[in-house]
């Protein structure tokens, strides 16, 4: 089974993107983050007729959240982390899809720091160690996919000087990150890779890309028995490299679960039951 997270950074200029990431590497499962689409606006007939269905939670212009499913309709079993119900921004949902709990996230960036908006991404920080904490405990199999906007080491960044004021760098944001492995999530592309340098985003300035001066702060975090089941992680660099591109490539992992095989006229049940489950939502 192969579950895969990408902040798209806009589902709608970069649906065709979307669309070819999809066809050409069928994951079974795809973590979208910065949707900036309200609801209406999710493209949810294209993306069912690349054979896949969807749950999703969006925002106008900012945040925003969905998990796909290849060949089935993901069981939403939360929307929003609990603890705040003041919070009415949209960076957390969580499905059961083809026998796995998953959780999709986009943790606050917390820019400028320090300020409101880095107390912000603390307190987030602390809701989802709080959840994944529950969650961890429940022995179900749980994937916790998204970007964190968290640098978790010096071997995560191509250099630190630029980004020493930075919030993905600051100690607390690190701190965070590490209370949360500390519960007994195994962070997937480092257990793989090792000390190997790899690196899930580029921002455009500077020529980032272009240099390979890249962060890692997309992150797949396994739950209670699934590592011993991870085979392959990596990153779909060719996806940053298409004109137009999200400042994010997909980051992926590969686990020893078989997906169930659907027949292709399950395609249109997809889109009918999507379409009538996201119908009534605000």
């Amino acid at each position: 089974m192969k579950i895969a997270t990408f902040n798209i950074n806009g589902i709608r200029p970069r649906l065709p993107i979307l669309l070819q990431w999809l066809e050409h590497e069928k994951p079974d499962i795809a973590c979208l983050q910065e949707l900036k689409a309200a609801d209406a606006l999710f493209p949810l007939a294209e993306i069912n007729n690349a054979g896949y269905g969807a749950i999703w939670q969006g925002q106008t212009s900012w945040n925003g959240v969905a998990i796909l499913a290849r060949g089935a309709d993901p069981v939403e079993s939360r929307r929003g982390l609990p603890g705040d119900a003041r919070d009415t921004q949209s960076r957390y949902l969580e499905a059961a899809v083809h026998g796995v709990i998953i959780g999709c996230l986009y943790l606050p960036n917390g820019n400028p720091q320090p300020g409101s908006k880095f107390d912000y991404k603390l307190a987030w920080f602390e809701r989802l160690i709080r959840h994944a904490k529950k969650l961890h405990a429940s022995g179900h199999p749980v994937v916790l996919a998204g970007d964190y906007n968290v640098i978790p080491t010096d071997e995560d960044i191509y250099n630190t000087r630029s980004w020493l004021k930075d919030a993905l760098l600051q100690p607390e944001s690190r701190q965070a990150y590490q209370r949360l492995l500390s519960q007994g999530w195994v962070d997937a592309l480092r257990e793989l890779f090792g000390d190997e340098r790899v690196y899930t985003f580029w921002d455009y300035f500077r020529r980032h890309w272009e240099t390979n001066s890249g962060l890692r702060i997309d992150h797949l975090l396994l739950g209670p028995g699934l590592k011993s089941k991870l085979r392959e992680a990596g990153v779909d660099t060719w996806v940053r490299g298409l004109p137009h591109a999200s400042d994010h490539a997909p980051a992926w992992i590969d686990l020893e679960i078989k997906a169930p095989t659907l027949p292709r006229a399950t395609k249109k049940v997809i889109a009918k039951k999507s379409a009538s489950k996201n119908k009534a939502r605000p």
